[in-house]
């Protein structure tokens, strides 16, 4: 193998003329016929016992050269990027130049890893948003614990909306009782829209034990077999329920809570709402300075780099639909989409993320970062707590090199975000009623 030439084209892709010598496609073409002698019939010999020579001379010696090509050529390409010391992005486009007892070549274009220059990365600035949590923050909190620890209570008078209503009901057209019209013991929220146009509304004003028939008219856009058809729901009230919550008080702190009092679960939640919104707004402050940093470099991006990463997220987001019962085909078919609109959808994203990946890099190349045996090894130890592993239990699922990339990632960022100056979000001009400006609300010292 010998590389005749290797130049650079635009968009960082590079293009090499590779000859493979009479040598290795003469070895190669032997491989073939070893490969291919069983399939080939010869008067007089049994399947697999021709000589070549007798076969090239029926078939003509070109009857072993595709077969060869496609033997030899990998390992020359192969050979040829590493003499080249390319860093090659994707699969390269080939094309066969010659071929013949002399041997063959070929040229193959193909991405590569770009330069990258990068802008500014340090001392930045960027919005920062101030952490505070009201009172009012503190309960709303409380009032959502309150929610999840709530009773359904029967009472005894008519259903309104936004009661739970237990139901025995049974579905006629045309008197006849039809497939899916029939539940028993059903809780049914009035007001939520949960079965069809009308019917929650007739069962406002019911008591439990009554019954009732329920005129309805299926909507056009209903599925075929009861589209736009009138029927009648036999009803039964068996419970009015409405949603009893728990007084908010120190009993409610010991239930739900470590605490003795509401005072010190105010005081805990509050604490908790903080951390959670500083970290968002960390979070937030270094998504901005990252999309600076990504913006500000300059390279030239191989397409194929952007098509890598859009099939990545596309195949993320099949999984996620697994995830959840669905099949990518039954999505395609509910959204009247294909595979190529899911692709294209993802190039916009997947550019994005190839240039803050890029950005990333090339500040861990300019810092001469690198990540520990130790800092490997902390890494470890921090992902298995946070899934409640054992570390050699985590380490046959992640390789230590992905863990080990990860933490030179996260050292490129902090470089960024340990240098960055935060300012004072701009203040978001909203014209609002007289009465409500004068009321300002005031932190959650109260709260505790």
């Amino acid at each position: 193998m010998s590389v005749k030439s290797c130049e650079k084209r635009e968009k960082s892709m590079v293009e090499m003329t590779v000859e493979v010598s009479a040598a290795d496609f003469e070895a190669a073409v032997e491989k073939a016929y070893r490969k291919q002698r069983g399939k080939i019939n010869m008067p007089g010999f049994r399947p697999g016992k021709a000589p070549r020579k007798m076969i090239e001379s029926m078939y003509g010696p070109e009857v072993f050269y595709e077969e060869a090509v496609n033997i030899a050529l990998p390992d020359a390409y192969m050979n040829a990027v590493k003499e080249q010391e390319l860093d090659v992005v994707g699969y390269p486009e080939v094309e066969l130049l010659e071929v013949g007892k002399e041997g063959f070549s070929f040229k193959a274009t193909v991405a590569v890893y770009p330069e990258v220059t990068l802008g500014q990365y340090k001392g930045l600035e960027a919005p920062k948003a101030e952490v505070k949590v009201m009172a009012a923050d503190v309960n709303a909190r409380l009032k959502e614990m309150a929610e999840r620890n709530s009773r359904m209570v029967s009472v005894d008078r008519a259903a309104k909306k936004g009661d739970t209503v237990t139901i025995d009901f049974e579905g006629f057209l045309e008197g006849k009782p039809f497939d899916g019209g029939k539940g028993e013991n059903h809780d049914l929220t009035l007001g939520s829209g949960s079965f069809v146009p009308g019917f929650e509304d007739q069962i406002i004003g019911m008591k439990a034990g009554e019954e009732k028939d329920i005129d309805i008219t299926f909507p056009e856009d209903y599925h075929a077999d009861l589209a736009g058809k009138a029927v009648v729901f036999h009803v039964k009230v068996s419970a009015v329920k409405v949603k009893e919550l728990p007084a908010i008080d120190d009993e409610f702190a010991k239930d739900v809570s470590e605490f003795d009092t509401l005072a010190e679960l105010k005081k805990d939640v509050k604490a908790k709402m903080i951390a959670e919104r500083e970290k968002a707004a960390s979070r937030a402050f270094e998504d901005i300075l990252m999309e600076k940093v990504a913006e500000g470099i300059t390279c030239d991006i191989p397409d194929a780099m952007v098509t890598e990463q859009a099939k990545r997220f596309a195949d993320n987001f099949k999984m996620q639909l697994q995830s959840q019962g669905l099949s990518f085909e039954q999505y395609a078919k509910m959204t009247n989409s294909d595979e190529a609109a899911l692709l294209e959808q993802a190039k916009e994203p997947a550019a994005r993320q190839v240039r803050m990946d890029l950005a990333v890099n090339a500040i861990i190349k300019a810092e001469n970062i690198e990540a520990t045996d130790e800092d490997v090894e902390a890494e470890y130890a921090k992902m298995a707590e946070q899934y409640g592993m054992e570390v050699e239990n985590l380490k046959k699922y992640i390789e230590a090199e992905v863990v080990k990339e990860q933490v030179a990632r996260s050292k490129a960022i902090a470089v960024v975000v340990d240098s960055a100056v935060a300012v004072k979000p701009e203040e978001k001009k909203e014209e609002a009623p007289a009465e409500e400006t004068a009321a300002e609300e005031t932190p959650a010292e109260s709260a505790e």
